[in-house]
């Protein structure tokens, strides 16, 4: 079934009768060459990738609940290819390549809604900062341009300019970032792997590895056992769990991360504004609520729901930066689990065990890096070398030294 406005048309005309599922609900199989093991974002891409762009037919994707439940679903929906550093900068900027012709690759509709992104500058040192930030952006192709409080004011008017404590003095921009509805990029990839062949099983729970001479021969299931000759795990916050049942341990702490919306408000926020005097970062809906965020959780956790601490200091931030939605009423509020790296940055590798692949740690930048990391874990499970642009992610990075430490906080996970 492909997807155009005619055939919107030709539905409502006919009483909506044409319409199919989205993907198949298939039973395992005994074995298949490549199983992937999370149906969130990350790893519906890489299925994608891994039949689209490597023509891997003989696929399965397992997920312990249903498609988009995990962190795909509980985010705040922002993509960007603002970075600094050389081994990450590039990687998402071909990110936010994918991201623009996403809609276009899976005939699907995935409201890639390109509004832009500023991040507001407080103070002299932090203009340094970002105009370096800027020129990074620039060399790799990705676009950056400064802006003066002239031009602040004429975009966003309600922003506190003359904050005592905060005042802005100006901000960095990047034009091509935006938003995209974070269900309809899973339900896109989904419907794409499975036009491609690929077994997407849902309420399939991997309950071990079955590991003989250090080399894995396929996972045990809710569903029984499944056998597979390569086995890549894209299971976001539940890394360290996952990954444990293969005897390793991670150097990851899993962390919630709350995501907050208000109510329907008069179409105002142009994009995406970040506050540059603390975590708080704010996009508009197409239903006119605002959709914010801002730190993690302090202490670990495994439960998709934070605690009132985080919501007042989310809200002060969102206060401090436009005092207008003082009045407007929260929504509702929601947690993801996210895997906190000791440099803050991700790791796609293989692992220790011959067959077994690992993409996780994404930190705050998950879902943004959805169509690359899915593509790069894709290249890795096909070709056994990581893509040109996720060299840098590998797991011997923390023992060679050459972290990739984008906000400078050092080796704490729980501060990134």
């Amino acid at each position: 079934m492909k997807f155009s406005g005619f055939k919107v048309v030709k539905e409502a005309l006919t009483g909506h009768k044409g319409w199919q599922p989205l993907w198949r609900d298939p039973a395992p199989k005994p074995a298949y060459d490549i199983i992937v093991i999370g149906g969130g974002g990350h790893g519906l891409a890489t299925a994608y990738y891994l039949a689209k762009e490597f023509g891997a037919r003989n696929v399965a994707l397992l997920e312990k609940g249903w498609i988009g439940s995990g962190n795909v679903g509980r985010n705040t929906t922002i993509i960007r290819s603002n970075y600094l550093l050389p081994g990450n900068q590039p990687f998402y900027e071909f990110s936010m390549k994918l991201w623009e012709n996403l809609e276009q690759d899976t005939n699907f509709n995935s409201m890639v809604s390109q509004r832009g992104i500023v991040n507001l500058i407080h103070s002299d040192a932090q203009r340094d900062a970002y105009r370096r930030r800027g020129n990074a952006m620039m060399l790799s192709g990705a676009g950056a341009r400064m802006l003066s409080v002239p031009e602040l004011r004429d975009m966003m008017p309600f922003v506190n300019f003359d904050n005592a404590r905060f005042p802005i003095k100006g901000g960095l921009m990047q034009a091509r970032a935006g938003t995209a509805r974070h269900d309809g990029v899973a339900w896109g990839y989904a419907r794409g792997a499975d036009m491609r062949g690929v077994d997407i099983i849902q309420n399939c729970e991997v309950t071990g590895f079955r590991v003989e001479n250090g080399k894995v021969l396929g996972v045990d299931t809710s569903r029984g056992f499944i056998g597979a000759a390569k086995v890549g795990v894209s299971v976001a916050g539940n890394s360290g769990r996952v990954m444990q049942m293969a005897g390793m341990r991670l150097p990851i702490e899993s962390h919630a991360l709350q995501a907050f919306v208000s109510e329907g408000l008069k179409l105002t926020i142009p994009g995406v504004i970040t506050f540059g005097a603390g975590h708080f970062y704010v996009s508009q809906s197409d239903k006119g609520g605002l959709v914010f965020g801002g730190d993690i959780e302090g202490y670990n956790s495994y439960a998709q729901r934070g605690n009132l601490p985080v919501v007042e200091d989310v809200l002060e931030g969102g206060m401090a930066l436009m005092p207008m939605i003082g009045r407007a009423r929260l929504l509702r509020s929601w947690g993801g689990l996210v895997d906190m790296s000791m440099d803050g940055s991700p790791i796609i590798d293989r692992t220790g065990i011959e067959g077994l692949y690992f993409n996780g740690a994404w930190n705050y930048g998950g879902f943004k890096a959805t169509p690359a990391a899915g593509f790069a874990f894709a290249h890795l499970l096909a070709t056994d070398r990581p893509h040109d642009t996720a060299t840098g992610f590998g797991f011997d990075r923390f023992n060679r030294g050459y972290v990739i430490d984008e906000k400078g906080v050092g080796a704490q996970p729980n501060l990134h």
